[in-house]
């Protein structure tokens, strides 16, 4: 839903009853992720898509049912036809598991509260019931980050202190995910599906070496989303007037400025200085910490140097395995806007699972689940460790 916070926000505050239609499950390869909707008010104005169109005609009178009918939600299976290509599924394969829900003044306040966070770009989550027990289905709980306020109620104690704690644990980690809670002793004593819609704060990108591979670099980190950050000692090479597209350049060592400053697991770590002075402490420090990403800059020979002085550190064979060195993937990039890509391809690659193949010489569908989550715990696929080069010219 947060895919069209602002127009729902809008529709809270003035307490105008609507339709929400929420993508709650995907298999194979759809068009928009887990967490996308459409709503449709009473006067019949749409907004949202949830395929790229080929079941919006289908969703929209499912909408309007429910609205009208003031009944309970509903939910749709769009998939593939074999039979008419073009009748009410999805062209390009994949499934759609799609739940609609009457929401109604009642519902507003608080769910005004996460929206009107998320359109002032703030972090918020709301919790959605998906499945369980009829009076408790489309059912929200929103979260803000801001002191971890709870907002609204699933009319049940134990289950909003469970579903509170997971969609808190899915805000810090920044990721839109179904959950499963109660149903066992000692809680909720009902099991409830739950999708916990999550707008995060930007991810961070820490990039070290305040030279023109990290100006392009700063700017397709900025295109995809990324708060990027520009560190280097030198502070006649780290000036804003080089580094027009990060959000903050800042002077200072790097191992300094990364002891001080605030990582988690979506921080993508670029280390572009190709000094040992500066690596080596750098990447000692970067190596212990949960961030998602840690890249090194240069030639082979450079990367085998790299780890000599690395393990004589004391850097132990398991944190090294987790550095992406020579950076980037092999896109036989020469520039510093094609090395930018191919280091952007590798971040992408690595937080999505991607193999860094072409996509014609897979199988299977296209686009995958970012990460499963269960109550108590993540559970994720493993990662590689090692990448293919970038070019060699750096």
């Amino acid at each position: 839903m947060l895919n069209i916070a602002e127009t729902l926000n809008g529709w809270c505050r003035e307490a105008r009853p609507f339709a929400l239609a929420t993508v709650v499950d995907v298999r194979g390869s759809a068009p928009l992720p887990t967490g996308t909707s459409v709503a449709v008010d009473a006067e019949g104005n749409a907004v949202g898509s949830i395929s790229g169109g080929c079941v919006e005609g289908a969703v929209y009178e499912l909408c309007r049912q429910v609205l009208n009918d003031g009944g309970a939600p509903q939910r749709a299976w769009f998939g593939y036809s074999d039979d008419d290509a073009f009748a009410v599924g999805l062209t390009c394969g994949g499934e759609l598991d799609v739940f609609v829900q009457r929401v109604d003044w009642s519902d507003g306040p608080h769910l005004a509260a996460a929206l009107g966070e998320v359109v002032e770009g703030r972090p918020a989550a709301v919790a959605q019931v998906v499945d369980g027990p009829d009076h408790l289905l489309g059912a929200t709980l929103s979260v803000l980050a801001d002191g971890g306020m709870t907002y609204g109620t699933l009319g049940d104690g134990s289950a909003d202190r469970l579903v509170a704690e997971e969609a808190g644990a899915l805000l810090r980690a920044g990721r839109t995910a179904r959950v499963t809670v109660g149903g066992s002793g000692g809680g909720c004593p009902e099991p409830l599906t739950v999708l916990v819609h999550v707008h995060a704060s930007r991810p961070r990108m820490l990039v070290f070496g305040a030279v023109d591979f990290a100006a392009a670099l700063s700017r397709a980190g900025a295109f995809l989303g990324h708060r990027v950050t520009v560190c280097d000692a030198r502070p006649v090479f780290a000036t804003e007037a080089r580094f027009p597209h990060a959000d903050e350049v800042v002077i200072d060592w790097p191992h300094r400025y990364l002891e001080r400053t605030t990582v988690d697991a979506r921080t993508a770590v670029c280390v572009l200085t190709h000094d040992t002075k500066f690596d080596i402490p750098l990447l000692r420090l970067a190596l212990t910490l949960p961030v998602g990403y840690i890249g090194a800059m240069g030639s082979r020979r450079t990367h085998d140097e790299r780890l000599r002085l690395l393990t004589e550190a004391g850097v132990p064979e398991q944190q090294l395995a987790r550095l992406h060195s020579p950076i980037g993937l092999d896109l036989g990039a020469r520039t510093p806007e094609e090395t930018a890509v191919s280091i952007t391809a590798e971040i992408i690659s690595c937080a999505n699972r991607g193999t860094g193949l072409p996509l014609s010489q897979g199988t299977g569908p296209i686009h995958r689940p970012l990460v499963t989550h269960r109550a108590g715990g993540w559970m994720t696929k493993s990662v590689p460790t090692t990448a293919p080069a970038a070019g060699e010219a750096r």
